[in-house]
């Protein structure tokens, strides 16, 4: 039932009919896509996001978009992200942006998205910024790694990467990062995965999710935990104590528009909470995904903004 769920949904994400009628209505002011979008400029996002800082909160802000199979397109995203962190710059709000590689130029070549991403990194190095790659599909896993490698090589040490529970390598995948010292987000992982690679069943996923967050609490960098589960953030932050690590050695990570009573009691509590804060018009595939996840964990709050 999981499996089956995550594999419906992301179905239907690429289903362009679909998308040309949700386009329609979902981000309209009462739209059905506003819980989790939290618009479709950056200039519309930028008050919602000063909103949660003044909540206490942190922010990462992702401009979405992935797939692109042009160097014109990934050029074009390139230069959005560029114009985002401007406006970020200017409204004095986190400087903390989350990518995806595809949207990049990673699905054009490899050297398309490797010198977009350099044009961001650059610019974001100096203004103080921090750039997570976000974790796509299986299929683009050792591709990303190995940009993100490359990068750290070069001295991008502004830069973070994503692992996903679901996939069997991530095991390893942690170890090699930990080692790296870079900062690494934990997710379940939202894609629908053969069994070849990633576990099919909810509780493998979360028992590998256990194991990954007791590796990055004990030798990560001020590794994200992304969650919404409260079984995963108990053991969290009991395995954090035992450790003696003090709340500002890890944080936390949610969706936006998700499990906002947990967001307040976690910083209420001392601990760093991070919101995902996803903008744009090519916000349908991300949408599906999130209705394809796991219900008790992810439930909606009735509010919105």
């Amino acid at each position: 039932m999981y499996a089956g769920a995550k594999g419906l949904f992301y179905a239907l994400s690429r289903s362009a009919r679909l998308k040309q009628l949700a386009s329609t209505y979902g981000m309209t002011p009462d739209g059905f896509a506003r819980r989790f979008i939290a618009g479709e400029t950056v200039e519309e996002v930028i008050g919602s996001a000063r909103t949660l800082q003044a909540q206490g909160l942190h922010l990462t802000l992702d401009y979405l978009g992935e797939s692109v199979h042009t160097s014109d397109a990934a050029t074009a995203a390139a230069r959005e992200y560029l114009h985002v962190m401007d406006l970020i710059v200017a409204s004095g709000i986190e400087r903390n942006i989350s990518l995806k590689l595809t949207q990049l130029g990673l699905s054009v070549d490899r050297a398309t998205c490797v010198d977009n991403l350099r044009r961001i990194l650059d610019p974001a190095r100096e203004h103080g910024f921090f750039v997570r790659i976000d974790m796509e599909n299986s299929p683009w896993t050792a591709l990303t790694l190995e940009v993100f490698e490359l990068l750290w090589e070069q001295q991008y040490r502004n830069l973070g990467v994503v692992l996903q529970s679901a996939l069997y390598r991530s095991e390893s995948d942690v170890v090699r990062l930990n080692e790296l010292g870079a900062r690494v987000r934990l997710v379940k992982g939202a894609y629908k995965e053969s069994g070849h690679v990633a576990y099919q069943k909810k509780h493998e996923v979360d028992a590998a999710y256990v194991r990954l967050m007791q590796t990055l609490i004990d030798h990560g960098t001020m590794p994200a935990i992304a969650t919404h589960d409260p079984a995963l953030i108990a053991q969290t932050r009991e395995y954090a104590s035992a450790r003696g690590l003090t709340p500002d050695r890890f944080e936390f990570e949610m969706l936006y528009g998700i499990r906002r009573d947990l967001q307040t009691s976690l910083t209420q509590d001392g601990y760093r909470v991070r919101i995902y804060v996803p903008f744009g018009r090519e916000w349908f595939p991300y949408f599906m995904r999130r209705l394809g996840e796991d219900r008790k964990s992810t439930r909606l709050n009735s509010s919105h903004g």
